[in-house]
């Protein structure tokens, strides 16, 4: 069994852009989207559940785009 892991790794646009690039393009072809995140290779399944999260404290907001499934 795999270890728990609770990471958050900060790209510059032009990665992130490229990231969120093949995700769409694994999307759009029903294919499996394969990322390398803090040095640990991810395989996101096409079937994995998709959603956005706004929050907002004070002055601070948050969008965030998560992708979820079960191994």
């Amino acid at each position: 069994m795999r270890s728990e892991r609770d990471v958050e790794k900060s790209y510059s646009t032009e990665k992130f852009v490229e990231k969120l690039r093949r995700l769409a393009d694994c999307l759009e072809q029903g294919k499996k989207f394969e990322i390398r995140i803090a040095g640990e290779r991810i395989y996101v399944p096409a079937g994995a559940r998709y959603t956005i999260e706004h929050e907002r404290d004070g002055k601070n907001e948050e969008i965030e785009f998560q992708i979820t499934w079960k191994n």
